[in-house]
């Protein structure tokens, strides 16, 4: 297998965010065509940008409730204080002023796909929107635990924003001996890497603050680390010895916040100093009207991100569930939601068009992880359409396949400074 180090991934991915795919420009017409876009993080900034910017008499209107975005990405050093919330507040002004997108403050409330509208709720009251083609990047909802769960006493800090402050603020006021209990969803969920990621930096700011005897004890429903294994277990088992316990196979059967307690299929503890619950998750609720999978996300054709029944419904980003070899899921990150949405884009300028959608696509996924306030990790893998394939390695049909262009074999202070680079480019190709 061929490997990419971190500088020739870095200098790729410019290379593929300035070089995507050009299709033809909608024709002058009478009354433009009309895209709304519900959700305004990576997924959707991404798509209204590049549909504005590839398809030129587009009406586009981007619905989301907030005046920015709170990136998720590099949202864990907030939590430790490494970085200020402003380094991961992403405003809408350049997709407005530059590109020309029409921004709805409001949340999507219901779909009518026969008669192409959508329903938005707003300070002034209902808005019906018609589209002639509509994309949906809502993120996630969670799957309440059973219990008597409430995210204002034990923060999921997995939507960031006033839940990463919050986690924050309990962090800090951790004394020595004192236990952070953090949970990891069953997968899929949305940034596989992330809550190993947010344990590691957890555990270094502990060490490095000196509350001599706290530890953080990591239970995850999964059988195994979902994401980069070795450098996570190495994390686990040697830069945090001692500062980091990892339990497996820890489903969550019950929680009550009131006393920091939870019980699992592996692990009980009561009144942990913090619990961090990281809730199972599905797609955003304007999604729940589609059909769904039996995991809760929405399967649609990897070639237009379109929704079975409806071709001009689309779904990008972490409520969609795109078809995959086995063992080589598509991932739920703002990365990928970022390429999703330039094939999603792509595919509905052609539609405009006349055009057929192409079939040669690939998507991108690559993550920088902290491991400490001074190092990170990193891993990259392209998704090719194609054939895809069972565990027997049998054809099983048509989706992206999986090709890992590596994954660092160190943990060190280089991968820190380039995942700047990686996000803030990111950003940049996202929302300005």
């Amino acid at each position: 297998m061929q490997t990419l180090n971190r500088r020739q991934f870095l200098k790729l991915a410019g290379i593929a965010s300035t070089l995507a795919a050009l299709p033809r420009a909608v024709s002058a017409a009478t009354t433009p065509a009309r895209v709304v876009v519900v959700g305004g993080g990576f997924g959707g900034a991404t798509a209204a940008k590049y549909i504005r910017m590839w398809g030129g008499n587009v009406q586009v209107t981007l619905v989301d409730p907030n005046a920015s975005h709170i990136s998720c990405i590099l949202s864990n050093l907030v939590v430790t204080g490494a970085l200020p919330m402003s380094k991961i507040t992403l405003s809408y002004s350049s997709l407005q002023s530059r590109y020309g997108i029409n921004l709805l403050r409001g949340r999507a409330i219901g779909i009518d796909g026969g008669g192409n509208t959508v329903t938005v709720s707003t300070a002034g009251g209902n808005q019906v929107l018609p589209y002639d083609h509509l994309i949906l990047s809502p993120g996630i909802d969670f799957i309440a635990p059973e219990g008597a769960w409430n995210p204002e006493l034990t923060p999921h800090a997995w939507q960031a924003g006033a839940q990463t402050t919050l986690l924050q603020s309990q962090l800090a006021g951790m004394r020595s001996n004192d236990v952070f209990v953090i949970t990891v969803p069953k997968s899929p969920y949305r940034c596989p890497p992330g809550p190993y990621e947010r344990a590691c930096v957890v555990a270094d700011y502990l060490k490095t603050t000196k509350r001599y005897g706290a530890k953080v004890i990591v239970l995850d429903a999964n059988a195994s680390i979902q994401a980069e294994p070795v450098g996570f277990g190495n994390a686990f088992s040697v830069t945090h010895a001692g500062y980091i316990e990892y339990v497996p196979n820890a489903a969550v059967l019950s929680v009550d916040s009131a006393s920091r307690s939870i019980v699992t299929s592996a692990q009980v503890i009561s009144n942990a100093r913090v619990l961090n619950v990281i809730p199972n998750q599905k797609a955003g609720a304007i999604a729940a009207s589609l059909s769904l999978n039996a995991q809760g996300f929405v399967p649609v054709n990897p070639l237009t991100y379109a929704v079975a029944g409806y071709p001009n419904i689309h779904v990008i980003g972490d409520a969609c569930a795109v078809p995959a070899s086995d063992n080589k899921g598509v991932p739920k990150s703002g990365h990928m939601a970022n390429s999703e949405a330039k094939v999603c884009a792509d595919a509905i300028v052609r539609a405009l068009a006349g055009e057929a959608a192409d079939t040669n696509v690939a998507t991108n996924s690559a993550c920088y992880s902290p491991i400490t306030a001074k190092t990170a990790s990193w891993l990259s893998a392209n998704y090719n359409y194609g054939d895809i394939y069972d565990a027997a390695g049998n054809v099983k049909g048509k989706g992206m396949h999986r090709v890992d262009l590596g994954e660092s074999d160190r943990i060190n202070g280089d991968n820190y400074e380039d995942m700047f680079t990686w996000a803030n480019s990111l950003f940049a190709d996202s929302f300005v």
